[in-house]
């Protein structure tokens, strides 16, 4: 059994402590070792008169029992002097609880000068417990009580404020609205209910949350009989009644009342800048996001078209830091190189003007500049190229709003932007924008939608390369078309919280897509497939990145650094490799091609077309380790619990739900028909599992 609660050492001022719950609270203090200051004016249940006898007869019953207390007749108004009592008999305040059968004139101004007196003695003493007294009829109202109930609410306001103000300094006040028998009620209460309603039955709250143990602040309680509850605030979702360019109308809140009104999914707001965020900057924010993802989930954006010439492709290699002292930099560098060629990263700049104002930013509603907008976050990017970029032309862009989510601290809007030559797809990107504010409206959290990141092995890095930034790289980088001032503006940069300009995500991410071209593809872009980052920290320009790898199979996990400091720049990313012949997976040997091959081939084309579904039927994940002559030659992962499903040629940097180990010919032999998968010893797993995947040869 835990140790009982012990006020030795502090000093309690309990005002209205001659009947009723001050009496109760006083004595309870006295018999757990406070000093109390017993304070009472001594009037008549209507406020008039006054006597020192019931603060006296208080006095009295704590020291007989050995405890310590003096008596205080002074009105609350006179705050200074109930304080001053305190002081002189013990040196010290430390609690004060405000008991009071008064109106306005005691129970909210009486407060707050009782308070005003005692607070700088708790501020310099680094200590302070407040507890403030309301009721039903200020929490509810109740007919007939219009100036009481009045009272009662302001303290809570009061309680509230000096919560905030208080914490720094270990001042806690909170608020408790009791139901007890008092003066007031003694002539209207029915014996019986008086009887359950005992003031004793609401000291122990009050106790409590005086102890030096106790961290609750700004807390609402109502109590009486022996049970205690917590009160809060809750709102609903609410809904947004005007239009852009349109006036608000009282027709527009008439059409939209029930969705005003509607408690579904309920907030439950705890301070003023939640309830901020719907009235400033960031609330517009919040409420046309939520009007993004009730409305425009889905929905295409208008066309965007993007001509460009062999200039725009050298400058965006200068801008991810390629170099003529490389010389095999220089075929990304000079258009007139026999191999002249543009790296397939180049692929996210076509998409760029999705984001801006004749894409994302055109939608109704959508008050946003996402070029200026200093609370707008690139929060992860997939990207995906079918085959290599031309080194010239005109591209088109077709974006469409995959999902919006709800992170709580921000919005999510998943952006896929399909980028065109002609009517031949060249590449599929994903931006995943964080909107810093624009949380909190009631959204889901997660989308099968999302391209989700993959943790690196848990191994050391196979290979580390270091690449230094230059000063002006940002300054270069963005001519590229990423026009944000948060990248070159040192005023703007400090409106968003950084010293100095930084660098842009996606230069980082074209940095380390190239470390991995060159380390495992010989820069050859026919070779890169896709590329999946999520941006962790910033990086200021003249920084050094440095790239960890780890390959596995055609996969290479990447995690980029800043050097200097160590901070991740770049986390959970991966970038995806064309196999060739030979091309085996870490630590395995090399063979010839494998017939497994096209199985698994097939099996990635279903999962790219029914993925979602497969994801939603499955939820497993599925390791298969190949052989050939009796050893492991190959390991794939069928990934069908995230996202939208995956297969990838590696093992999993997890632990699968199932793993399969089957030779070569026994799998083809299997896909064809030709054999029963219980005589390979693992038909009977695959069943239990649920099935992992359908798997056929296609009839060609």
């Amino acid at each position: 059994m835990s140790a009982p609660l012990t006020f030795t050492g502090k000093v309690v001022v309990v005002t209205g402590a001659g009947g009723g719950l001050g009496r109760e609270y006083a004595l309870a203090f006295g018999e757990r070792g406070a000093s109390v200051v017993v304070n009472d004016l001594g009037g008549d249940i209507k406020g008039g008169g006054k006597s020192s006898a019931a603060a006296d007869k208080v006095v009295e019953e704590i020291k007989s029992k050995g405890g310590k207390a003096v008596a205080n007749y002074d009105s609350v108004e006179d705050g200074e002097k109930v304080i001053q009592t305190a002081l002189d008999a013990f040196g010290r305040i430390v609690l004060v609880s405000f008991i009071s059968d008064l109106i306005h004139r005691v129970h909210l101004r009486g407060s707050f000068m009782v308070t005003r007196a005692a607070w700088n003695h708790m501020k310099n003493q680094k200590f302070g417990r407040i507890i403030m007294t309301s009721s039903a009829a200020g929490i509810y109202g109740n007919f007939g009580q219009a100036n009481y109930s009045a009272a009662k609410l302001g303290l809570v306001g009061l309680a509230n404020t000096l919560a905030i103000e208080g914490q720094k300094n270990n001042i806690h006040c909170n608020t408790i609205a009791p139901m007890a028998g008092s003066r007031l009620t003694q002539t209207v209460m029915p014996q019986d209910l008086s009887e359950s309603l005992k003031a004793e039955y609401v000291a122990p709250l009050v106790l409590w949350l005086s102890h030096d143990q106790c961290q609750e602040n700004g807390g609402l309680f109502e109590v009486g009989a022996g049970w205690i509850g917590k009160l809060r605030w809750e709102r609903s979702q609410g809904c947004i009644v005007r239009q852009k360019n349109q006036a608000m109308s009282p027709e527009a809140v008439r059409d939209q009342w029930d969705h005003i009104c509607d408690f579904t999914n309920a907030t439950k707001p705890s301070t003023i800048n939640v309830t901020a965020r719907f009235v400033l900057p960031h609330t517009e924010l919040m409420a046309t996001v939520f009007l993004l993802q009730m409305e425009a989930v889905g929905r295409r954006l208008p066309e965007m078209t993007f001509s460009y010439s062999h200039m725009q492709c050298i400058l965006y290699a200068l801008g991810v830091g390629m170099s003529t002292r490389e010389n095999d930099h220089l075929k990304f560098l000079y258009e007139g190189h026999e191999d002249f060629c543009v790296l397939p990263t180049f692929g996210v700049i076509p998409s760029l003007g999705s984001l801006m104002d004749g894409g994302l930013g055109s939608l109704p509603g959508l008050n946003i500049d996402f070029t200026r907008v200093k609370y707008l976050l690139h929060g992860e990017q997939y990207l995906e190229v079918f085959k290599p970029l031309p080194t010239s032309g005109t591209l088109t862009s077709q974006a469409t709003i995959a999902d919006v989510l709800d992170k709580g601290s921000g919005a999510v809007i998943l952006l896929d932007v399909h980028t065109y030559s002609g009517k031949e797809l060249l590449c599929y990107n994903q931006f995943s924008l964080f909107i810093v504010g624009a949380g909190g409206f009631g959204g889901r959290r997660t989308s099968d939608k999302a391209v989700s990141p993959v943790a690196p092995p848990k191994r050391d890095p196979d290979v580390v390369v270091t690449d230094a930034t230059t000063r002006d790289q940002a300054a270069l980088y963005r001519l590229s078309g990423d026009w944000n001032p948060l990248h070159i503006d040192p005023s703007f940069a400090a409106m968003g919280g950084f010293k100095a300009p930084i660098l842009h995500g996606l230069c980082s991410f074209g940095f380390a897509a190239r470390h991995v071209l060159k380390q495992y593809a010989d820069n050859d872009v026919s070779r890169f497939k896709s590329i999946k980052v999520r941006f962790v920290k910033p990086v200021l320009p003249g920084q050094s990145l440095q790239t960890e790898m780890w390959k596995e199979g055609n996969r290479v996990h990447i995690e980029c650094k800043v050097k200097e400091t160590g901070a991740v720049v770049l986390s959970g990313a991966y970038v995806d490799l064309h196999a060739t012949t030979g091309d085996a997976p870490h630590g395995l040997p090399e063979v010839d091609a494998l017939k497994s091959e096209l199985v698994f081939a097939e099996i990635g084309r279903r999962i790219k077309d029914l993925g979602a579904e497969m994801v939603k039927k499955v939820n497993a994940v599925f390791g298969w380790e190949i052989t050939k002559g009796g050893n492991t030659v190959a390991q794939w992962t069928i990934d069908l619990k995230t996202g939208n499903g995956a297969l990838h040629q590696g093992p999993y940097s997890g632990k699968p739900d199932v793993t399969f180990t089957v030779s070569d010919e026994d799998f083809m032999a299997v896909a064809q028909g030709q054999l029963n998968p219980q005589k390979v010893g693992w038909g009977q797993e695959l069943e239990s599992a649920e099935t992992a995947v359908t798997v056929s040869l296609p009839n060609t």
